[in-house]
C-alpha cells in the first residue's frame, strides 16, 4: 500500500493495516481527492497477503462529519447536471469492499461520526466506540435520505422503529447509547480507545483469517436468505473451511495442548 495520499494516513504493522482519514479541520469530511483514496487504500489492503485485518480511523476530533457539503454545494449550484447516482457509486464501492473482503473491518470511533461518515462505520464487521463519540444520520437535517447504505445497515443494527427515529429526527445518538442498541460493539473511555481497537485487532491479525472470511460470507448473505439458502451455504462454506491450513493447525493444537499459531492460510 503507498503512503503518499494526501488525505489519508496508512500503516500496516503486525498484519493490522490502520486507515486513518485525515482532513482534521474539516472533521474528516469527504471531498472526492479522500473518497478516491480511501477506495484505493480498502481496496489494496483487501488484497494484501500480509493483512489480516483493517482499522478504519479518523484524526482529529472526530471519526468524519459525512459529505464535504462546500464541495457538493458546488456541483449543485453548478450548470452542469448532479450526477447522484455517480456520485453515491464511489460510495457504494468503497461499502462493498468493506463487507466483500475476505478479512475483518474494525471502525474505531471517537467525536462525531455524521451522515456517509457514520454509515461508512456501520459497513465495517465490527465498531468500536469511544464514550464521546457522537453517532448521526444527518441527512433529513438538509432535506435528503440516508446513504452510503444506511437504509440497508441502520434497521439490521437496531431494528426497523429505531432506525426510522433516528433517520428522520436526526438527533445524535452517544457512544455508551450506541452500545446499548447494539450500534456499536464496545464503547470504552475515550482515552482507551486506541488501546482498545488495537487489542481487538490483534486477536482476529493472528485468528484464522480464512475461516474469518467465510464467516463474513455466511452472515452477510443470511441476512438476506431463507433458512434452506443459508443451510445449503454453510454447508458450501464449511467444505471450504476445514482444508484450510488454519483448521489443521487447531486440530494438531487441540491434541499437543498447545495455543493454535495461525497463519492466515
Amino acid at each position: 500500500m503507498r503512503s503518499d495520499f494526501q488525505h489519508l494516513v496508512t500503516q500496516t504493522s503486525e498484519h493490522i493495516s490502520i486507515i486513518t482519514m485525515n482532513r482534521p479541520a474539516v472533521l474528516n469530511a469527504f471531498n472526492e481527492r479522500m473518497l478516491a483514496e480511501l477506495n484505493e487504500a480498502v481496496a489494496d489492503a483487501a488484497q494484501d497477503e500480509d493483512v489480516r485485518c483493517v482499522i478504519l480511523k479518523g484524526a482529529g476530533r472526530g471519526f468524519g462529519s459525512g459529505q464535504d457539503l462546500s464541495e457538493f454545494s458546488s456541483a449543485n449550484g453548478s450548470k452542469e447536471p448532479l450526477e447522484v447516482s455517480k456520485h453515491l457509486g464511489k460510495y457504494h464501492q468503497l461499502i462493498r469492499t468493506l463487507q466483500e473482503m475476505a478479512k475483518p473491518t474494525i471502525a474505531s470511533v471517537h467525536g462525531v461520526a455524521a451522515g456517509i461518515s457514520c454509515n461508512i462505520a456501520l459497513a465495517c464487521d465490527l465498531r468500536i466506540a469511544a464514550d464521546n463519540a457522537r453517532f448521526i444520520q444527518a441527512f433529513a437535517r438538509i432535506g435528503l435520505m440516508p446513504d452510503g447504505g444506511g437504509g440497508y445497515f441502520l434497521p439490521r443494527l437496531v431494528g426497523i422503529g429505531k432506525a426510522l427515529e433516528m433517520a428522520m429526527l436526526a438527533d445524535e445518538v452517544s457512544g455508551p447509547e450506541a452500545e446499548r442498541l447494539g450500534l456499536v460493539n464496545k464503547c470504552v473511555p475515550a482515552a482507551e480507545l486506541e488501546e482498545a481497537t488495537l487489542q481487538v485487532a490483534q486477536r482476529l491479525a493472528h485468528g484464522p483469517t480464512r475461516a474469518y472470511g467465510l464467516i463474513k460470507q455466511l452472515m452477510y448473505q443470511g441476512l438476506d436468505s431463507d433458512l434452506a439458502s443459508s443451510l445449503k451455504l454453510e454447508g458450501e462454506l464449511q467444505g471450504r473451511a476445514i482444508t484450510t491450513e488454519d483448521h489443521r493447525e487447531a486440530i494438531r493444537a487441540f491434541f499437543e495442548k498447545r495455543a493454535p499459531k495461525y497463519q492466515g492460510k
